[in-house]
């Protein structure tokens, strides 16, 4: 092989792993995040507009993403997969985590990425006679610094009372410890700030914001009930974050954070 070729297969290598794109990070180390609760694919235009959420996330050039309430085949989303359309039209791969059998089909929650992941697991969370069941599916990542992280996408209950959320906290804190691996937590909490849950959750994680931008409803934003999480305190630096002001896409708006992993301290 010589010098041209090796240089061509060098460049090519480089454009498949995370921190590589057009709006490439200093940093190996660095992640785009950004979570999204898609309302099963519906837009607030009361249509299935795939490509206007697929624009949505491929505008954050996201080298991870969280999906929630993600249908699979159902009759109300037209039988289509939702995680595979949005993967398809946004050039990632996807990973679905079933919830519970619905309507025909699937529900539940999802990662995009842009790489394979190493490994995949689903993890049914605790809930109440008669309650929507929950899940957080989990997904291990090397990046391109040779780093080995873990992404979980998840989506809590949303009765009023924190009675199934706060269990639900728990089972994600007993599940995953992030002492031995950094880890992002991210979705719809269906939980404020200010609550029992989030005070949970947060005995375990770090959050990625300052300020309680709100996500909910999309039309008239009032309550931040989707968050980015992360963990250890010593292995992340929070390089950005915001709240995407998307009104028509979904029912939620996107949260997207830009974490760098970092040496322990």
């Amino acid at each position: 092989m010589n010098k041209l070729s090796i240089f061509v297969f060098i460049l090519l290598l480089s454009t498949t792993i995370f921190g590589t794109g057009t709006q490439a990070q200093d940093s190996l180390r660095t992640l785009r995040i950004l979570t999204f609760n898609v309302y099963h694919g519906e837009t607030m235009k009361g249509d299935f507009d795939i490509d206007h959420i697929a624009n949505v996330i491929s505008k954050c050039d996201p080298d991870l993403v969280a999906l929630q309430e993600i249908d699979v085949h159902t009759n109300r989303s037209k039988q289509m997969n939702i995680a595979a359309e949005l993967a398809l039209r946004t050039k990632m791969l996807s990973y679905f985590g079933q919830a519970m059998v619905f309507d025909g089909g699937f529900y539940g929650v999802a990662i995009l990425s842009k790489i394979p992941a190493i490994k995949v697991q689903n993890h049914p969370l605790p809930y109440s006679q008669g309650r929507e069941p929950r899940t957080a599916l989990e997904a291990y990542f090397i990046m391109s610094s040779g780093d080995t992280i873990r992404f979980v996408s998840t989506h809590l209950d949303n009765i009023d009372k924190d009675t199934d959320r706060i269990k639900q906290a728990r089972e994600l804190n007993r599940i995953f410890s992030t002492k031995d691996i950094p880890t992002i937590l991210a979705g719809d909490l269906n939980a404020v700030s200010e609550s029992e849950t989030m005070n949970i959750l947060l005995e375990n994680w770090n959050k990625s914001f300052t300020a309680d931008i709100p996500t909910a409803p999309s039309k008239n934003p009032r309550i931040k009930i989707d968050y980015i999480l992360y963990g250890p305190t010593n292995r992340w630096q929070i390089k950005e974050t915001k709240v995407i002001d998307e009104r028509v896409a979904s029912d939620h708006l996107p949260v997207f954070s830009i974490l760098e992993l970092i040496d322990k301290y």
